[in-house]
């Protein structure tokens, strides 16, 4: 199925209603005005996503997408592929960090599997939606088609539960810092050297084999993105150098705000996906929450892209949305405090003159 038009459909502005009654809750409570700093943002933030001047986090749902990438063969990764689908079933049997975090958190998990090199048919927890055994090595050929990106965009978007209060992507695909780097790339103008990092630990002969790949790939599929519309540029990169699990990430954020759903961003590669959506879809950067500044290099560009400033600088880079994860403490802090401080009138406390 190719029809991509529910990407471009409207995707509703927050209440500023709801904004400006929780930042007059703000301004009563007993604290000097902007002394929380950001957890007041976040605060009223959610407010005007819920249309609520006190939000709650009710709900969290985390989906972590998992591909594999055939540029992985010209040795950009420190990891075989095989380690992709051996990681998916950690994920589905608890034991990766960011299903430690999202228990911890009390997230709904889910572990969508859109093609891997070895199979995880039988891997209990997993949803296997097989797009193929990976993409195709994008410094030969397109990553994908454009209709199985429809595909992949499509899956991630049912991923997102209209009810939710909060929704996370993670990701996991050997060589997907590489595919990212090249999506984002592509979406920037910008080259290998100024967006390619370490990922998973390469040496300085996998750096430069990441940044010639990268560099590749832009030289091969250029001409599909340059002087193209945003929207028509995005899904091109997308399906020239992207990646299955890229592409669902993308979808799931487009989805996630046209249901009213907020959306808490990873490190490099879910921001990358991120910038893909709100070029799709300009509405969905007025639901976006940033988790964290990756360690990832290349990952503070994006964030410039996005003017983004993220809650936490934890030094992380592991993805899998584990550095989002790791921000839902802050915002429920964030909310706590919000709905339960007392007032200036409550407390008895004389408020400034």
């Amino acid at each position: 199925m190719t029809d991509m038009h529910w990407l471009f459909e409207q995707v509703a502005a927050p209440d500023e209603t709801a904004r400006a009654a929780a930042v007059a809750r703000q301004n009563e409570l007993t604290k000097p005005p902007g002394s929380l700093g950001r957890l007041e943002t976040i605060a009223t933030d959610f407010a005007a996503w819920q249309g609520d001047a006190k939000p709650e986090l009710a709900r969290i749902g985390l989906a972590v997408f998992a591909a594999d990438h055939g540029v992985a063969a010209r040795g950009v990764s420190a990891f075989p592929q095989a380690v992709t689908a051996q990681m998916v079933a950690n994920f589905a049997a608890g034991g990766a960090a960011v299903a430690v975090l999202a228990r911890e958190a009390g997230a709904e998990m889910t572990v969508v599997n859109l093609g891997t090199v070895a199979p995880t048919d039988t891997v209990p927890g997993v949803l296997n939606h097989h797009l193929g055994p990976g993409t195709a090595d994008f410094t030969q050929a397109s990553a994908m088609d454009r209709a199985t990106l429809a595909d992949a965009l499509s899956t991630g978007a049912a991923q997102v539960d209209a009810g939710l209060s909060l929704f996370i992507g993670g990701e996991m695909g050997i060589a997907n810092t590489t595919s990212a780097a090249a999506v984002f790339a592509a979406l920037a103008g910008l080259d290998g050297a100024a967006t390619v990092g370490r990922g998973t630990g390469v040496d300085d002969a996998g750096l430069a084999n990441k940044q010639a790949a990268v560099d590749a790939g832009l030289a091969r599929h250029g001409a599909r993105w340059q002087d193209a519309p945003p929207p028509e540029a995005a899904l091109a990169a997308l399906e020239c150098v992207g990646g299955f699990e890229i592409a669902a990430l993308t979808g799931a954020f487009v989805a996630a705000a046209q249901r009213g759903v907020p959306v808490l961003v990873d490190g490099f590669i879910s921001s990358v996906a991120a910038l893909a959506a709100v070029r799709l879809n300009p509405g969905v950067a007025d639901w976006l929450m940033f988790g964290h500044r990756s360690a990832e290099a290349g990952h503070a560009r994006v964030l410039d892209a996005l003017g983004a400033t993220p809650i936490l600088d934890l030094d992380m880079r592991l993805g899998e949305g584990s550095g989002a994860m790791t921000a839902v403490a802050t915002i429920r802090a964030a909310l706590a405090v919000h709905a339960k401080m007392a007032t200036f009138t409550d407390a008895g406390v004389a408020n400034s003159a």
